[in-house]
């Protein structure tokens, strides 16, 4: 099998998703957001993850120029990577005993992939690229909200002791659209986003957008909103085995890129970070046992 159909079938999607009938967009966001399992599962199964009908998938394969649903899934499957990899066969795994042992398990061997599995999403040149942009523009901020807002505050609270423009929004009780305000085209707005999206980061996202602000995003998903085109998304892994996503391969993107920040800050992001470290040190922001007389 050509080794590029995937990709191509991707982009081919991605081309046409919106000249589609709501229902086979679902299908389609579906295939895009969920390739791995989109390789393993039969149509019931994918007709049921998508909430569309069986039909609605044959239909889509047509679509795209496929007679049906196992010639669409081929490629998917032929270049299909296990989630599970080797960190399902992890030696302290077998240590685990008792009544929750399966869950633990399961939920452990999933946060190990998830972070696998976002980190093979990503290429090098890719991740330079947005920290490049994050170093040379005039201020850059990080936004996102509820359970996502974790991330970005850490992003931003240590990506701030080597790049100064670093900022979060929204702080304390304002909007991120209030703080947005005065950015423009020498800006750049990182928003972290999941299923299901925030309405508010949306429209931090769309507004950023209107006024000329780069847009990096780091989701689960290309296909977010309509409009909201990004210079640059690094797409992670959110699947758990608990009713909440894992945000184990965010975290593991995320601190790729502060790595990259620091790299390109060089010297001038070393002096900065040591500053930081002295004036705690200076202030015993650190606790430290009293040293016996």
């Amino acid at each position: 099998m050509n080794p590029t159909l995937k990709t191509r079938t991707i982009s081919e999607i991605k081309r046409k998703l919106y000249d589609l009938s709501p229902r086979l967009q679902a299908a389609a966001k579906y295939i895009l957001d969920n390739e791995s399992d989109f390789g393993l599962d039969s149509i019931r199964e994918t007709a049921r993850k998508s909430g569309v009908s069986s039909y609605t998938v044959v239909r889509l394969s047509q679509q795209l120029g496929f007679a049906g649903f196992e010639d669409l899934r081929e490629p998917f499957r032929h270049a299909l990577v296990s989630l599970n990899g080797s960190a399902a066969n992890a030696a302290w795994l077998e240590k685990w005993q008792g009544a929750d042992a399966n869950a633990l398990t399961a939920a452990a061997s999933n946060s190990m992939a998830i972070v696998s599995r976002s980190l093979e999403r990503q290429s090098p040149a890719r991740i330079r690229e947005v920290a490049e942009l994050m170093t040379s523009a005039r201020d850059v901020y990080v936004t996102a909200m509820r359970a996502s807002y974790g991330l970005a505050y850490n992003f931003q609270y240590v990506g701030r002791m080597a790049l100064k423009s670093l900022q979060i929004v929204p702080r304390q009780m304002s909007s991120a659209i209030d703080e947005l305000s005065d950015a423009g085209p020498e800006d750049v707005l990182i928003a972290i986003t999941f299923t299901p999206y925030s309405h508010e980061t949306i429209e931090a996202m769309a507004f950023a957008k209107s006024r000329g602000v780069r847009l990096v995003v780091v989701s689960d998903s290309e296909i977010i909103a309509p409009g909201l085109d990004a210079e640059h998304t690094l797409l992670v892994s959110t699947n758990s085995t608990h009713h909440f996503a894992c945000n184990a391969g965010a975290m593991a993107v995320l601190e790729l890129l502060l790595a990259m920040v620091v790299e390109i800050g060089g010297p001038e992001a070393a002096k900065r970070i040591e500053s930081y470290e002295c004036l705690r040190k200076g202030t015993r922001a650190y606790w430290a046992a009293q040293k016996k007389q």
